[in-house]
């Protein structure tokens, strides 16, 4: 007979140890609340911090001082007292009786699982989500051959196992990401063949208004400049203003067409194309949890609608840092440190007066932090004709459904992403509609001229990420008179 898998209870489970999640822990601890930190890495760190404690490369200065001043965040952590669950999945949280009660999946490790997995019941008074972002999707030609991937998934191999791209990669797209990893390839003595930037020519006039504000983040507005002039020195070819972008090749990737931006066509060899359109906040967690969205126009994705402490619209539901809106990693942590606040607050561990006391260091640094937002979003979100891509391009990549066939239906009356799903099994696959969502619902909206916003997201259920029958099964609870029946029972 099945067992109930392993129970745990505490005050407040995060889901999630990048900054936001750990500044939560810490500051939570200090509170007094008996604190859960459910994460899939192997260690602290989230994306931007990865391995930050223990890199794999000789010398990890390469990847920059931010990088490595996450050790101390780290270090902090390790010491506040939470208890840290690595390679943790969470595929489902349920609202009971005024708790929250998570499903999590530990996944074995080593090759023998000499560290063994396991199903894990963890009851919690309160729930902060704190998943961080995702790459933007970026629908092309081509983006489905082998040696295709994101400039993030490249990123995450360099600081998780030391791999750099081949010397032909070619990086393609438009935010800071693609320099801030040129940058770091070079540091660390490699090159690529050639960055292709997207960003529109005119995009400077969007961002014109919010230069003058943005001069409160001025550190972040002088890093860029210092990578940008570095990798041009590099001697690197740079191509900026470029359109009509495409990949080809027969069994893999093998060179890259595009317009530069004197509408000049080109053409280059390669059999490595890394892709960035920046970063949007993973939502598929708080959706299933019912937490309310806002289509953020000025941005061009989805967001949780959170208040300043980042309390979301579900009772005893918060969401910090990257994953409620991008504002990078120092402006997450201090979101986490917020939202760590307002719950320990909520659950009796400190007053109003003491949330206000403790967070206004937080207040002001977050302020200052996401000043220089407004300009990157105004700069670097791409077009419209970037992310409506032409209708032979495959949009769900799990069912390889393209944006013709998506045209198509909505051109009959399809109603939103949900109705789209069922005509096309669209966003059915593993991913569960993480790489095609936000660009359904443009498409949709295109072809019937309505707001994004209006056309909706898919409804997510669980489990919120692949698991395996076995350990859904793990999860079921049986009683001592539990006897099976015949098929079917």
């Amino acid at each position: 007979m099945m067992q109930r898998p392993v129970q745990s209870t505490c005050d407040l489970l995060i889901i999630g140890a990048g900054p936001a999640g750990m500044s939560a822990a810490i500051a939570s601890r200090r509170a007094g609340l008996d604190v859960i930190v459910a994460d899939e890495g192997e260690a602290p760190g989230g994306q931007i911090y990865r391995n930050a404690a223990q890199s794999p490369l000789s010398d990890a200065h390469v990847l920059g001082d931010e990088y490595l001043g996450g050790r101390t965040l780290i270090a902090a952590f390790d010491a506040s007292g939470a208890k840290h669950l690595a390679r943790c999945v969470v595929w489902q949280i349920a609202l009971e009786n005024g708790r929250a009660v998570a499903m999590l999946t530990r996944r074995a490790q080593g090759a023998q699982g000499a560290q063994p997995g396991g199903t894990l019941d963890i009851s919690a008074r309160a729930v902060l989500v704190a998943t961080g972002a995702q790459e933007r999707p970026w629908p092309v030609r081509g983006w489905t051959l082998p040696g295709v991937m994101g400039i993030g998934a490249a990123q995450t191999l360099l600081k998780s196992s030391g791999l750099a791209p081949s010397q032909d990669a070619v990086l393609a797209g438009c935010g800071p990401l693609l320099w801030l990893f040129a940058w770091q390839l070079l540091n660390a003595g490699r090159r690529v063949r050639a960055i292709i930037d997207t960003t529109p020519r005119d995009a400077w006039r969007a961002a014109l208004p919010h230069a003058l504000p943005a001069l409160a983040g001025a550190d972040y507005l002088l890093k860029g400049l210092r990578m940008m002039r570095a990798v041009k020195r590099a001697g690197i070819p740079i191509y900026r203003g470029a359109s009509a972008f495409s990949i080809e090749g027969e069994e893999r990737a093998e060179r890259v067409h595009f317009a530069d931006e004197h509408g000049t066509r080109r053409s280059i060899d390669t059999s490595l194309v890394l892709l960035h359109q920046g970063v949007i906040p993973s939502t598929q967690l708080p959706r299933s949890l019912g937490c309310e969205h806002e289509w953020d126009a000025s941005s061009a994705c989805w967001r949780p609608r959170t208040d300043a402490h980042g309390r979301s619209t579900v009772e005893h539901v918060w969401i910090a840092g990257d994953g409620a809106g991008i504002g990078g990693a120092k402006a997450a942590a201090h979101a986490g440190t917020l939202a760590a606040l307002d719950i320990s607050r909520e659950l009796g561990a400190l007053d109003a007066a003491s949330r206000d006391a403790r967070g206004r260091r937080s207040r002001l640094a977050m302020k200052r932090h996401l000043a220089v937002r407004p300009l990157l979003d105004a700069l670097y979100t791409p077009p419209a004709a970037l992310r409506r891509p032409a209708d032979d391009v495959i949009v769900c990549r799990c069912e390889e459904v393209t944006a013709g066939e998506i045209r198509a239906i909505a051109a009959i009356g399809c109603q939103g992403p949900n109705q789209m799903k069922a005509f096309s099994r669209c966003g059915m696959g593993p991913c569960q509609g993480r790489w095609c969502g936000a660009t359904v619902g443009e498409l949709i909206a295109q072809m019937q001229e309505r707001a994004v916003g209006d056309v909706g997201y898919y409804r997510i259920r669980a489990p919120i990420k692949p698991v395996t029958v076995d350990e859904i099964a793990d999860s079921i609870a049986l009683g001592d008179d539990f006897t099976r029946g015949e098929f079917p029972s």
